[in-house]
């Protein structure tokens, strides 16, 4: 199998973009065990949110927001143990 098979588009909507940003800048502050992955290390989250340039009225929403595809990750990730 190559990369080209895994490959699909995503649509992302607007309202998600912000959230999806801080996420994907996240993507090397995940926390990890003997069985991988456990969530994201948040210490880092306001830092990321700063670079990102969210404002202070939205950090509320796009933490939540990130949590939601954190939760998701996690779930894809113990999916693609088994």
């Amino acid at each position: 199998m190559s990369l080209d098979d895994l490959e699909e588009e995503v649509v992302l909507w607007d309202v998600n973009a912000e959230a999806f940003a801080v996420f994907n800048s996240m993507s090397t502050q995940w926390r990890a065990g003997m069985r991988g992955a456990t969530g994201l290390d948040y210490t880092s989250l306001p830092i990321v949110m700063d670079l990102e340039g969210v404002e202070a009225d939205y950090r509320k929403q796009v933490f939540r927001d990130v949590r939601t595809m954190e939760q998701e990750a996690l779930k894809t990730m113990a999916d693609n143990q088994e």
